[in-house]
This record gives C-alpha cells, sequence and structure tokens, in this order.
C-alpha cells in the first residue's frame, strides 16, 4: 500500500512541476495567488480603517490578532509563500516573451491592451517596493520616527504627519491600484473567459476594485495631513 502511495505522490509532483513550466501554468500562478493577496488587502483595510473610529478600536483589533499567532502567522506565511510565486511567475513570463521576441517592433501601436497592461512589471515593481517600504515602516518601525508595538494609532498618525511619507503612500497606492486593475483583467483571461459582455463587467469590476482599495488606504494619510485624525 505504501509503496503504491509513494509513486502516486511523486506522480502528482511531477505533474504540478510540469504545469508550473507551461505559460498556462505559470498564469494561473499568477491568478490564484494574486486573489489571495488581493483577498488579504481587502481585509486588511479594513482593519486598518478603525483607526477612524480611535485609538481603543484599532489598538484593540491589534492586540487581537497578536493574540491568535497562528492565525497571523498563517496568513503571513501563506502571503509570504503567494508573492513569491507570484513574481518568480511574473519574471520568467516576461523573459519567456522576450525569448519569443528578440527583436523590437520598429513601430509599437498597442490596439487592445491598455497602458496598465503595458506597464504590469513597472506597476508590479512599484508595489512590491510600497509593500516593503510599508512593512519597514508601519509594521516593523525601522523607518518610522516614533514607533510602538503597543501604540499602532500612534503609529499611524505620527507616521502620516510627515508630508513626503504621506505622499509616497499616495504613489505606492496608485501603483497598488494599477496592478489591481491590470491583474484582475489578466485573471479572467486566464480563465477563460471570452464572451466580451462578461469580460468587459469583469474588467469594470476590477477596476472599481483598484479605486476602492486605493482610495481607502490612502484615505488615511489624507485624514492625518488634513487633522481629521489627530495624535
Amino acid at each position: 500500500m505504501g509503496a503504491r502511495a509513494a509513486p502516486a505522490r511523486g506522480a502528482r509532483v511531477e505533474a504540478h512541476v510540469r504545469f508550473w513550466h507551461t505559460t498556462v501554468g505559470k498564469k494561473a500562478v499568477m491568478a490564484v495567488t494574486g486573489l489571495l493577496m488581493v483577498g488579504y488587502v481587502v481585509v486588511h483595510l479594513l482593519g486598518n480603517l478603525q483607526v477612524f473610529a480611535g485609538r481603543e478600536r484599532v489598538n484593540a483589533y491589534a492586540l487581537f490578532l497578536k493574540s491568535e499567532p497562528v492565525l497571523l502567522w498563517g496568513v503571513r506565511i501563506v502571503l509570504l509563500v503567494s508573492l513569491v510565486l507570484h513574481v518568480a511567475a511574473a519574471v520568467q513570463l516576461a523573459a519567456l516573451r522576450r525569448e519569443a521576441r528578440p527583436a523590437a517592433y520598429a513601430e509599437k501601436r498597442p490596439t487592445v491592451s491598455t497602458w496598465a497592461s503595458r506597464a504590469m512589471l513597472v506597476t508590479g515593481a512599484g508595489t512590491l517596493a510600497f509593500v516593503v517600504y510599508h512593512l519597514l515602516h508601519l509594521t516593523w518601525g525601522v523607518v518610522h520616527p516614533a514607533f510602538s508595538h503597543e501604540d499602532v494609532y500612534g503609529n499611524v498618525v505620527v507616521g502620516f504627519l510627515s508630508l513626503p511619507v504621506a505622499a509616497a503612500y499616495a504613489v505606492g497606492l496608485f501603483f497598488v491600484g494599477a496592478h489591481i486593475y491590470h491583474g484582475g483583467g489578466a485573471m479572467y483571461r486566464t480563465v477563460g473567459v471570452s464572451n466580451p459582455r462578461h469580460a468587459g463587467g469583469l474588467q469594470r469590476a476590477a477596476a472599481v476594485a483598484a479605486v476602492v482599495l486605493a482610495l481607502g488606504y490612502v484615505s488615511m494619510p489624507i485624514a492625518v495631513q488634513l487633522g481629521w485624525v489627530r495624535p
């Protein structure tokens, strides 16, 4: 029984590896990991918006997360694996496109692709840079002027009192929104939605999600800058 199970598992692993090495496989991995990360972005936003409810509310939320290490680290591990797979697939797909078209077009005239699609790697790189900065700023406190592990509210308010920092978040969230917009469009093509009526609706849904998420996050530095949320 055990001898037969081992080859079966090996065959499944080999099939998964072969799938990864295909273009369709890489696009599917990007779609799934992208959906996981966007789901986290939505939940993270709902948690962070509690800063508008005051210091006690958002700090209690942060304390709850710290009191659930299995949940917290489980989510972090899933996100880290998703991020690594997403970036690896994106870089490898870009390399495959360059190999398939080693000579640049004499005159490039995009027809059906959007600016976000053509700039996918740029918005992806901008999003990744923003995520790293955000972690250094409000998660680890490395570049925060007065970071406290116990006062999330204070970290947010003090961090966004700096106009350059608030502006950096606005720029970073522009990249995030653009990447989500393109990713949503790419995802429906990956799963095989070819009906223009359905595709158009999904693309509009991706645009709405991108705008709502970006505005939701940028509302916090704006509120601090305008004095609506105070230390």
